[in-house]
């Protein structure tokens, strides 16, 4: 009897595994549990029902495929081969698809990044940015073909000749599409005078619209500095562009009818508005002169000398009054004023040194003030003046 080394069991029953056309390619149903995406990309979970569970592996290069978010208590069906993790000695499933149960995964995808940018904000009203009455310069974010591009530029150029439209061509459907999109609107918020931006594509499928339904594009909308309005596909058709965006429209014709008024409306309403406004001239005119002439008939204008009288005498009072009043006051405060000036003079006057004991020498005839004793002579005469009294003086000697 041959006895087998564990690796070579577990390698014999990989091989089977590996070799069964059913186990190849087969769709497990059940629910997630132990959900991990891991920092390299892959995913792990298990899959259970009521009374078994099954490891499940899901690599980087399939996983980035999967447009939706799985979730633990998720129910969902995934396709895949079984084969042997020979390390444990486990069987799992190396998922190839995963589909959300009874809804479909764009659907789900849909809901779920729907559900997150909303708790974030980004459709609050609040952040939406108001259209520009007339703008100078259009920014397209679109196909460069297609009928959705040419009914744009047509819808613009005849609504408003010779506005400027600049056209940035992306994808709208595949795998690039997200990316370009995106590019597309940071490309216009760098250019100068750009007043509006339309992103958007004609009809389609759920999948060939998908791109309007990535977080990549929602997020350049939202940091658009520059306001969007979103045109994409049918009436019937919503993404989450039209959600954030700052205004939705429901075909790329009828955001080009949003983004700039009709010229020849535009001229029509403001002739409107010239003529009221010359109408509510001419008739504030009529009515000021009708005023006018009722002022010109009233008595106060044709005997005038009656109104100077009554109330016209009390009102005469009351100003002679109030004029009293002012000239009493003004001359208390100039009084006032001069006393104090008085004062002030009055401490500066030499009478007022005098009268604290101070004497001034004079010459008695010229009257010069002698402040050296070296100016006058011995047997010179001086006149003293005190504070009450004046003296004559014969020097007999002086002292330096």
């Amino acid at each position: 009897m041959r006895v087998l080394t564990v690796q070579e069991l577990t390698r014999h029953i990989k091989t089977i595994l590996d070799e069964d056309y059913l186990l190849n390619n087969v769709w497990v149903k059940g629910e997630i549990s132990n959900f991990k995406a891991a920092s390299s990309g892959h995913f792990y979970f298990t899959l259970k029902d009521d009374s078994s569970c099954l490891k499940v592996v899901m690599f980087r290069s399939r996983s980035r495929n999967v447009l939706f978010r799985p979730e633990n208590g998720m129910s969902v069906a995934v396709r895949g081969y079984i084969s042997i993790f020979e390390r444990d000695g486990a069987y799992q499933l190396y998922a190839n698809e995963i589909e959300p149960d009874g809804t479909g995964a764009l659907y789900l995808a849909f809901e779920q990044l729907k559900e997150r940018l909303r708790r974030e904000g980004l459709f609050d009203q609040k952040n939406k940015k108001k259209l520009p009455l007339l703008p100078r310069r259009i920014g397209i974010v679109t196909s460069p073909t297609g009928a959705a591009v040419r009914d744009m530029v047509e819808i613009v150029r005849r609504r408003w000749p010779g506005l400027e439209i600049i056209l940035v061509p992306v994808l709208v459907q595949g795998e690039g599409a997200p990316l370009a999109v995106a590019r597309g609107l940071q490309l216009l918020n760098q250019l100068d005078g750009v007043d509006l931006i339309i992103v958007g594509r004609g009809g389609g499928s759920l999948e060939e619209l998908w791109a309007f339904n990535t977080e990549v594009v929602a997020r350049s909308i939202f940091l658009s500095k520059i306001p969007v309005i979103s045109a994409v596909g049918h009436e019937t058709d919503v993404t989450i562009s039209d959600f954030v965006a700052d205004a939705r429209a429901a075909t790329p014709s009828a955001a080009a009818e949003m983004a700039v008024p009709d010229k020849k409306e535009m001229n029509r309403y403001i002739q409107s508005i010239i003529t009221r406004l010359i109408r509510a001239a001419r008739e504030k005119v009529r009515e000021g002169r009708i005023r006018l002439e009722i002022c010109r008939a009233s008595r106060i204008f044709t005997r005038p000398e009656e109104n100077i009288s009554g109330t016209r005498q009390q009102s005469v009072d009351f100003l002679k009054h109030r004029l009293l009043q002012g000239a009493r006051g003004t001359v208390k405060r100039e009084e006032s004023r001069l006393a104090a000036l008085a004062a002030r003079l009055q401490a500066l006057s030499p009478l007022a040194t005098l009268a604290r004991g101070y004497s001034v020498c004079t010459t008695p005839y010229t009257g010069r003030v002698i402040s050296d004793a070296r100016e006058v002579k011995i047997g010179g005469r001086l006149a003293v003046r005190l504070h009450k009294g004046l003296l004559q003086c014969i020097v007999e000697d002086y002292i330096n």
